[in-house]
């Protein structure tokens, strides 16, 4: 004789396990081809830059596509190598100067922000209000006073010629990232404040021991947004630096185009290929802490 075996239950309140399946698949793979379209619309300049430098000057007028017949990787050593001075010698005041706007953004930002969200001065809510309203003004409409102080200063073309680039970063000037700071400062809890001062922390104190730790994640997305601002920076470079020496990337890559209207297409962007490392490396290295400063200082809503 023979018995049927009784199927085990499926468990109180469990859904089928074949019911939905095919429609939550067919959505995933509709938002899975969304999403690749719109990246591979976005990555589309990048790939056809990325060809176009591996192409030869005659491929690059008859050719349009990504992909080139006949690689031409000469470009590059061309292109580092097209001018008096390296190209190397570009990326190296780039960096100088990139590095020290981080450095000074940081720094004086920070302070100010502090300031502005732990401090008790007069006046302070008018002059907050002031720097938020610098954030309304463009940034080309303050060239010309701009470089009219540094010029009545002699800061303009002297020995060092950065100075007008780098000095204002030191003085808290980006009012973004002050008020970002602001935001994620006020964040922090007053008590901790109140209970350095019980210690004994003098406000510098307290700054130093309880504000500066804790203020990594807005530091790391201050770090990352003047690092790629002002590694991308032309207009402002272009009107402060005027010997090839002193030239940044971005400055730099005008000069394959001469006054001819003459221009080495190919080695011009096996170069801006090469300048976009540095970037890509900086973002990448620091993009989970970019993600983790957005989260807290105030910039989700």
């Amino acid at each position: 004789m023979v018995t049927e075996t009784a199927a085990p239950a499926a468990p109180p309140g469990a859904a089928p396990a074949l019911s939905r399946r095919p429609g939550r698949t067919g959505r995933h793979i509709g938002r899975l081809l969304i999403l690749v379209a719109i990246l591979a619309l976005v990555l589309y300049p990048l790939f056809w830059m990325i060809g176009t430098s591996l192409k030869s000057p005659e491929e690059i007028v008859n050719n349009i596509g990504l992909l080139p017949r006949e690689l031409t990787p000469g470009n590059y050593p061309d292109g580092w190598r097209n001018f008096d001075v390296s190209f190397g010698r570009f990326f190296v005041n780039s960096a100088m100067v990139s590095l020290l706007t981080v450095l000074g953004n940081a720094i004086s930002c920070l302070l100010a922000a502090y300031a502005f969200a732990r401090l008790r001065f007069r006046l302070r809510g008018f002059w907050f209000a002031i720097m938020i309203g610098t954030l309304l003004l463009p940034g080309h409409v303050l060239i010309v006073p701009q470089y009219i102080l540094f010029r009545t200063f002699d800061m303009v073309g002297g020995p060092w010629p950065y100075l007008p680039l780098v000095v204002p970063q030191f003085l808290a000037t980006e009012a973004f990232f002050v008020f970002l700071m602001v935001q994620f400062i006020r964040g922090i809890p007053r008590e901790l404040d109140e209970a350095a001062k019980i210690d004994g922390a003098s406000p510098f104190g307290i700054f130093r021991h309880v504000i500066l730790p804790l203020s990594r994640p807005a530091l790391v997305t201050t770090a990352i947004f003047s690092f790629i601002w002002t590694w991308n920076d032309f207009f402002r470079q272009l009107v402060y630096l005027s010997d090839l020496e002193d030239y940044t990337v971005p400055v730099a890559l005008t000069l394959f185009i001469d006054s001819t209207s003459q221009s080495a297409v190919g080695p011009m962007f096996a170069m801006s290929v090469l300048s976009l490392l540095p970037v890509f490396l900086f973002f990448v290295a620091f993009q989970r802490m970019l993600v983790e400063g957005l989260n807290t200082t105030g910039l989700k809503g």
